[in-house]
């Protein structure tokens, strides 16, 4: 299921301590984000099967599948792979596990215990990309409808126009310092600004 526009952001928590979900949670309530919770990364893969979420806050240490597995089989899977996850660990100090946490997929690592303004502050950076990447598609979307009820000498100045919308989700996500969305809105662009010349001259072929 895909989320659209408008939709409250969800988060996915795991962590096999039910104590430190509840932690998690009062440090997040309140910034308008459903937030769920699975006591296993066993939990985490079947809740990822059947919802779209933002964000994954994922604890290393847990019994059976830890972390680094779980991770490993979410970035495996296409439907899953795109979704960010910040690493927990009660572990301070050790590079290595942090090196196996990047190695596994994860885009950002906290040590327990964090500051928990900082958590909010980094949830706040990947649900603003999460937004800004669903605006996009939605945008996509409604280009794909527009140029189904066009006809061919419309369409190279319909290109022009998404390029132009492309563009300014490309510079607001530089300004945001969001390097993914900025990447995503790059190709989208390059795209669509090579479709406007292809129209642009089957456009003049079929005039002469």
């Amino acid at each position: 299921m895909t989320q659209q526009p408008g939709q409250t952001a969800k988060i996915l928590m795991v962590d096999d301590r039910p104590e430190n979900l509840l932690a998690l949670e009062a440090i997040l309530h309140g910034l308008g984000h459903e937030l769920v919770k699975v006591l296993s990364g066993e939990d985490a893969l079947k809740a990822l099967l059947t919802d779209e979420f933002a964000l994954i806050l994922l604890d290393v240490q847990m019994p059976g599948m830890d972390g680094f597995e779980t991770a490993t089989h979410i970035k495996q899977r296409e439907r899953t792979r795109d979704i960010p996850i910040l690493f927990l660990t009660a572990i301070d100090g050790e590079g290595h596990d942090a090196f196996r946490g990047y190695a596994a997929g994860a885009v950002d690592y906290l040590s327990k215990p964090f500051d928990p303004w900082v958590l909010r502050a980094k949830v706040g950076v990947f649900i603003e990309l999460f937004e800004r990447r669903r605006e996009l598609a939605a945008q996509t979307e409604q280009l794909r409808r527009e140029l189904a009820g066009y006809g061919a000498a419309d369409l190279p100045g319909l290109a022009n126009r998404a390029a132009e919308a492309v563009a300014d989700v490309q510079r607001q996500a530089d300004e945001a310092g969001l390097p993914v969305l900025s990447k995503a809105a790059a190709e989208a662009n390059a795209a669509v600004e090579a479709l406007a010349v292809a129209l642009a001259r089957a456009a003049g072929r079929n005039r002469s």
